[in-house]
């Protein structure tokens, strides 16, 4: 039997590709190889009669190769002020574990990963404004990151950028696009400078993306 379950979250992400980031244009990575961080607020949420709203997460995966390759590591991070309960509800959510398979990037990415590192409870500070393209992301120790618009080379102005997925996504229908910088320490370090960054609102249930 599904688990009744919905979490709509305003979501930043940084990977390593330039602006037309392979996953979203149905093109090879920029490198070769894919890594990303991404976290998010939920301004809605629940598993079951469990309210996720208020909460905030993030994960990251590293893969050698091109992701459809598989082999990733991925490591998740869970608001440290969720109780056990909304704990494991988020563990299941982000690791793809309840729904449909595939039905959304959560299921997607973690599909082609080989290793799962244990979830880390930390505190997670996060701020999206999607429309400006502006974020800010601190998990203490472990995470320091940023989003902007993209700059104008040629007069300075941000420089607008969107995707439009109005079907054939399990992962958003709106996205806007951005410049993103990162620092990942721990077992899955990175540093990306001035990378491919999305700013979306992740909007699924047990049945997968839930149109806007």
């Amino acid at each position: 039997m599904t688990n009744n379950w919905m979490i709509k979250s305003h979501t930043f992400g940084n990977c390593n590709c330039t602006a037309n980031c392979g996953c979203q244009f149905n093109l090879p990575s920029t490198n070769g190889f894919c890594q990303f961080v991404e976290a998010g607020h939920l301004v809605e949420g629940h598993y079951e009669d469990i309210s996720l709203a208020g909460l905030n997460w993030a994960f990251m995966i590293i893969w050698p190769g091109e992701i459809a390759e598989g082999n990733g590591r991925e490591l998740i991070i869970i608001d440290e002020r969720a109780d056990e309960a909304q704990r494991e509800a988020l563990r299941k959510i982000i690791l793809g574990e309840v729904g449909e398979p595939g039905s959304n990037h959560f299921s997607v990415f973690n599909s082609t990963c080989v290793e799962v590192l244990a979830p880390v409870f930390a505190p997670i500070n996060i701020k999206v404004d999607i429309e400006a393209r502006t974020a800010s992301l601190d998990v203490p120790g472990m995470i320091h990151a940023s989003g902007t618009p993209i700059i104008n080379a040629f007069n300075g102005d941000p420089f607008h950028i969107a995707l439009e997925r109005s079907s054939g996504s399990f992962e958003f229908t709106h996205a806007e696009i951005g410049a993103g910088t990162a620092s990942v320490s721990g077992d899955l370090a990175m540093e990306l400078d001035g990378s491919y960054a999305q700013f979306c609102v992740h909007h699924y249930d047990q049945n997968g993306l839930v149109a806007a």
